[in-house]
């Protein structure tokens, strides 16, 4: 999933408006502990729908300037099935950001008025998506690794607590699980090539190796919504057994691809089981989140400027939709 900003020190804290009773509140928990998917007409505390509204939108926002780093190489893809290929999954990524829109409108903001909350700065997106894609192997790690990580997050979200995301969830992860084989294809036809080719690959690893690390989120001990929301059932796993998942099951694979991971820390613990990795940098993570990553001021920019492109067919569809119920009226 692409929403690791919400996750900043954590015990349960019921939040509640005035007008909440111990009563309702002690319900609702029974619902959410019964695996009672909660609905859209449902009654539901204000804070569970404010940490909703929050966790989809950035989630939406990021499939949409998720498809910029990839869009960039869509004219310039090596082979015409590569560049098909690319299409249909910047495509998937759009489609992914319509379902989770529709599902965030349900919790009663407008499409409208999240996208403004993003082009202002209020709202988040992850912060993955301001790094560069400097080379066609950035789409192969972009694969592999950014949309691995996502599918690490999003597979629990099919069982998220609330309703309408928790079913657009499930299509999302099939199409993911596409992108993560596509990601991998392209990076194991490089390791496979010549020497610049391979050099390529490990370049890309190298850097997007530890941002995908930070897709998790913060540290469990630095995260202040993250055990609220396992309570609620909108998370299913902490930001730290999920990152540890992802590394186990990412090493072997850039291993079988004959890259080295770019962490002189990574060992394999026989006592566990699980690899043993590098600090990461939390200080980068938080400067790109404010704002000052490499592309943040492009990725915004180029998604105010397709909302005033693409006011015209807004107002066309809203014009169709208005003259045909006028009609249906009369």
């Amino acid at each position: 999933m692409y929403t690791q900003g919400l996750d900043q020190k954590g015990k349960v804290v019921q939040s509640s408006d005035a007008s909440e009773s111990a009563d309702q509140l002690d319900a609702f928990q029974k619902r959410v502990d019964a695996e009672d998917k909660i609905e859209a007409k449902d009654w539901m505390p204000a804070a569970y729908r404010r940490t909703l509204l929050r966790q989809i939108s950035q989630h939406a926002h990021s499939e949409i300037i998720g498809m910029q780093p990839e869009g960039n190489w869509l004219t310039r893809a090596p082979t015409l099935k590569r560049k098909a290929i690319l299409l249909a999954k910047v495509q998937d990524e759009a489609g992914h950001g319509l379902y989770l829109y529709s599902a965030a409108e349900t919790l009663g903001v407008s499409r409208d008025q999240m996208v403004a909350d993003l082009l202002s700065g209020k709202a988040k997106y992850s912060s993955i998506f301001n790094y560069p894609t400097l080379t066609w192997a950035d789409i192969g790690a972009i694969g592999w690794l950014v949309d691995g990580a996502a599918i690490m997050n999003q597979i629990p979200l099919c069982r998220c607590s609330y309703g309408p995301y928790a079913r657009a969830m499930v299509r999302i992860c099939k199409e993911e699980s596409f992108h993560q084989r596509q990601g991998f294809d392209i990076m194991f036809e490089l390791s496979r090539g010549n020497d610049e080719q391979k050099a390529m690959a490990q370049d890309a690893l190298n850097r997007w190796w530890w941002p995908s690390l930070m897709m998790f989120g913060p540290n469990d001990s630095d995260s202040k919504h993250s055990a609220q929301s396992m309570a609620w059932k909108i998370k299913r796993f902490s930001n730290d057994e999920l990152r540890q998942k992802f590394v186990d099951v990412t090493v072997p694979q850039a291993e079988f691809l004959g890259l080295r991971v770019p962490d002189d820390d990574l060992s394999i613990n026989d006592k566990t089981g699980h690899y043993e990795f590098g600090d990461i940098d939390w200080q980068e993570f938080y400067d790109v989140l404010a704002g000052n990553g490499p592309c943040n001021r492009q990725r915004i920019e180029k998604r105010g400027q397709a909302q005033v492109d693409g006011a015209w067919v807004r107002d066309a569809a809203r014009a169709y939709a208005d003259k045909h119920a006028t009609a249906a009226a009369a």
